[in-house]
């Protein structure tokens, strides 16, 4: 009967974790991006009570006696789904459609993504300077920062499905802004959008961010290999893809799993509790 104890508090636990995830989705049903996770278990070690049974006849029956001692948490993993593109007025607002990310830039030189595309603009002694609304600044293909122009008017930018950035002409033609690579050659400034084999693997650092692991692999730039480039769309965002529904029926399960394992606590109980009573 002890047993029986710590395998349904396992059990508990395992719920309350759940219970812990499904919290945060619904907590981040309207935060820009944001991906639902789920949490996954898997079964503990099982304890051999007879490795070896026989029938009457002294036959040995097909299989053992186990029995399980419970479950853990095996992983909380991220569905990476597109979420809705929701129309906005904010010309510095960008969505990707796609399995793309945005490369941002930590104050501690750390390369981060995102696909958060709620961006602004940083006043700069160079220029206006394109950055996530915590301030860390937006990287183009080459990793470099992306400055605007100070001889334009910021809020006429214009961004491409492709990503490229630019200001109308006198034309009324879209002049693309340019910068310089390391080799010193000129090149139209374009988001660096990058893609991971395993997006599942990445890191969460809060605030929207994520970061490279061994299990993502390494970031692969779009247009490049076997990624298939994403478009990006101007003043748009991307929502949340927590389903609502979906979050509140896995709220009962995980609630009801939750309680039965406790009702199993309780009866273990009870049987102590009689078999404490018993009288010889």
């Amino acid at each position: 009967m002890m047993r029986s104890l710590w395998t349904a508090a396992s059990g508990m636990r395992a719920q309350q974790t759940n219970v812990d995830t499904i919290a945060n989705n619904l907590a981040n049903v309207n935060t820009i991006g944001y991906k639902t996770q789920e949490a996954t278990f898997k079964s503990l070690l099982y304890q051999n009570l007879q490795s070896t049974s026989t029938n009457n006849a002294g036959e040995n029956k097909p299989v053992a006696a186990e029995v399980g001692l419970g479950t853990r948490v095996a992983a909380i993993t991220a569905d990476f789904h597109q979420g809705n593109l929701t129309a906005s007025e904010l010309p510095f607002d960008m969505a990707i459609e796609g399995d793309g990310f945005f490369q941002v830039r930590t104050p501690s030189g750390e390369i981060q993504y995102t696909r958060d595309g709620s961006f602004n603009i940083s006043p700069m002694a160079t220029g206006n300077l394109f950055c996530t609304s915590d301030g860390y600044p937006v990287l183009d293909q080459f990793g470099n920062n992306i400055v605007l122009p100070l001889d334009q008017v910021a809020t006429n930018l214009q961004v491409s499905k492709e990503g490229v950035f630019g200001f109308p002409g006198e034309d009324g033609n879209i002049v693309p802004i340019m910068g310089t690579n390391a080799q010193g050659v000129q090149y139209q400034v374009t988001f660096g959008l990058v893609q991971f084999n395993n997006p599942a693997g990445l890191g969460k650092e809060g605030g929207n961010n994520y970061s490279a692991t061994v299990a993502s692999g390494a970031p692969v730039p779009e247009g490049t290999g076997n990624a298939e480039p994403s478009m990006v769309h101007q003043k748009y965002i991307e929502a949340s893809n927590v389903n609502v529904a979906d979050e509140i029926v896995n709220l009962i399960v995980a609630q009801r799993a939750y309680e039965m394992n406790s009702k199993a606590i309780q009866a273990s109980d009870e049987m102590m509790q009689q078999a404490n009573n018993l009288r010889g």
